[in-house]
C-alpha cells in the first residue's frame, strides 16, 4: 500500500487535532468564559450554522429566534433572540455558554450543556458518558455565533 505525502500529513494533522481536544470534564471556565479552544482548531461558521439548525444536533432554533435563519421554521422564544449575539458576548463567553451554560448562568437554566457529561436524569443508556455535541461542533457553533453582529 502506497501513502502519499498529503495523506500522511492529513493523518498527522487529524491526530494532532484529536490529541489537543479538551475532555468535557477538563474544560476550564473562568469569569471571562472558556479562553482556549476546545480543539486547538478554528471553528467553521458554515458547519456551525448547520449544527445550530440541525434538530438532531444543536437544535438551537427550538429555543432561540435567529433572523439570519429566517427561512427556517419553528424559531423558539424560550431563550433570547440571537440576533447580534456577537456584539453582546466575546468568543470565550460564547464558548462557555455553548459548552455548558449552567457554568455561566445557573443550574436552573433550561439550556443544556452541549459539551458536558452532566446531561440530566434518566439518560438513555447508550448516551451515558457522551456529550450532545463534539468539541469541534462547539467550536463551529461558536464561530457561527461570532458572525451574528449588529
Amino acid at each position: 500500500m502506497k501513502f502519499t505525502l498529503g495523506a500522511i500529513a492529513a493523518v498527522a494533522l487529524s491526530t494532532a487535532a484529536f490529541a489537543s481536544e479538551v475532555a468535557p470534564d477538563a474544560v476550564e471556565y473562568g469569569d471571562e468564559g472558556v479562553m482556549a479552544s476546545l480543539t486547538g482548531v478554528a471553528g467553521d461558521p458554515v458547519a456551525g450554522a448547520a449544527t445550530f439548525k440541525d434538530r438532531k444536533l444543536g437544535n438551537c432554533l427550538a429555543c432561540h429566534a435567529n433572523a439570519d435563519m429566517s427561512g427556517e421554521q419553528f424559531h423558539g422564544d424560550v431563550g433570547p433572540a440571537l440576533d447580534g449575539v456577537a456584539s453582546r458576548w466575546e468568543e470565550p463567553m460564547l464558548r462557555a455558554i455553548v459548552a455548558n451554560s449552567k457554568q455561566v448562568f445557573t443550574d436552573e437554566t433550561v439550556m443544556p450543556g452541549f459539551y458536558s457529561l452532566k446531561v440530566g436524569q434518566h439518560v438513555r443508556e447508550d448516551l451515558v458518558g457522551k456529550t450532545i455535541l463534539t468539541a469541534q461542533q462547539v467550536e463551529d457553533v461558536v464561530a457561527y455565533l461570532g458572525t451574528l453582529k449588529e
